[in-house]
């Protein structure tokens, strides 16, 4: 399957990284959707299952890791897998704590981001 077939959600509060993010993504052929606001990610999510969830820790109002074990305990949503991207300095104790798939620290490198996404939906 061919990036364009694979799609990714992202979900940061940040409108600078999601844009960022985003044009990462599109440029290398992924189909994208980006939210600033959590609270929107399981309509989004559930409406149109993607292949991967970046998911930022820290949103105004929601904490990522809530979402991430919400995700992961949804018979529908359980087995897509979710990325964190944060700057927090406990970010590999989050990721095994919360069941995560693995995780980009901010700030990220442009091909270390692409790399990440590329061997998680390749292993799928």
């Amino acid at each position: 399957m061919n990036n364009a077939q694979k799609k990714i959600f992202v979900a940061d509060d940040d409108a600078d990284i999601l844009e960022v993010i985003e044009m990462i993504l599109k440029t290398d052929g992924y189909t994208v959707d980006v939210t600033k606001n959590a609270k929107e990610i399981f309509t989004q999510v559930q409406e149109n299952l993607p292949d991967l969830i970046l998911l930022d820790i820290w949103m105004s109002g929601v904490d990522g890791r809530e979402i991430c074990e919400q995700l992961k305990k949804n018979e529908l949503t359980k087995n897509i897998p979710v990325l964190f991207i944060s700057a927090n300095s406990n970010i590999v104790d989050i990721t095994n704590e919360y069941s995560a798939d693995g995780y980009v620290r901010k700030p990220f490198d442009m091909a270390a981001l692409l790399k990440k996404v590329k061997d998680i939906i390749n292993r799928n």
